[in-house]
């Protein structure tokens, strides 16, 4: 066996691709023009933020040959005592038999079409052009491994927040087609998609507050108080972000007047 470091595996392999890295004098950059990798998932790799796949194990025992395979029979063996939390979704999601997929408030990355998907990367903080345009390419590929396959594709139950149907994403023409996309999925003999309505449900679970100097965010099994400057940094200015395309204050009571006389109707 390769050896289990303790704590996350994908830190031990981190550090071993760091270590190599470094001893060459390269950059990420460089790295990741050998390994056809990018910089930023060999960045996240480096950091133990990813667990690698078989694949991403290969490229770095090709570029490091003096190691004689142990980044590949690292991440072989791991698989017998990584704590399935580090293990990489792809590894259950593709060739699955069965998938249920729920996301509150937006379109499933599984059924986004190009146009969607694309908006909603945009959004992100700091998203360089390459970035959005390579998560973009990994979207798109899960679909095909998953729910868009020719052979063997999965029994899929897609549930889709009406809200998401309602919140625009890019334009009125990218939520038209994303509509369109939808009822396509539908009418798959695979695909059994549901509209979920909008109204307060157990699975809506999901929250972000800033405090000073520390986070809390909340998932749907457990929440997360984050304290590292970095991580604090960057959810202060995606809340930031947040508040940037919100109503006015005064527009706010507003709505909120309006929709209060609504709901007493």
């Amino acid at each position: 066996m390769a050896g289990n470091n303790g704590g996350n595996p994908a830190t031990h392999f981190g550090r071993q691709l760091r270590k190599e890295r470094l001893s060459r004098g390269w950059s990420i950059h460089e790295l990741a023009h050998r390994t056809g990798i990018t910089a930023g998932h060999l960045s996240r790799i480096e950091n133990g933020k990813r667990m690698p796949t078989a694949a991403v194990a290969q490229a770095c025992d090709d570029v490091f040959p003096e190691r004689r395979g142990w980044f590949s029979e690292y991440v072989a063996d791991s698989q017998a005592w990584t704590p399935p939390g580090f293990r990489v979704w792809s590894e259950y999601e593709d060739g699955a038999r069965t998938l249920r997929a729920w996301i509150p408030g937006v379109i499933h990355g599984l059924a986004q079409t190009e146009d969607y998907a694309r908006a909603q990367l945009s959004t992100a903080i700091g998203a360089t052009p390459e970035i959005i345009a390579t998560r973009l390419t990994a979207r798109m590929q899960r679909q095909r491994r998953t729910i868009l396959r020719d052979d063997h594709a999965p029994a899929t139950v897609l549930l889709v927040d009406e809200l998401g149907l309602t919140r625009e994403a890019g334009s009125a023409d990218v939520m038209a087609g994303q509509c369109a996309h939808l009822l396509t999925l539908a009418g798959m003999p695979h695909v059994t998609l549901q509209v979920v309505p909008a109204m307060v449900h157990a699975a809506l679970a999901s929250e972000l507050t800033l405090a000073d100097h520390a986070a809390y965010v909340e998932h749907l099994v457990s929440g997360y108080v984050y304290t590292d400057e970095q991580t604090v940094s960057s959810l202060s200015r995606m809340i930031s972000a947040i508040q940037a395309e919100a109503y006015r204050a005064s527009e706010s009571r507003q709505i909120i007047d309006r929709t209060r006389e609504q709901w007493m109707k």
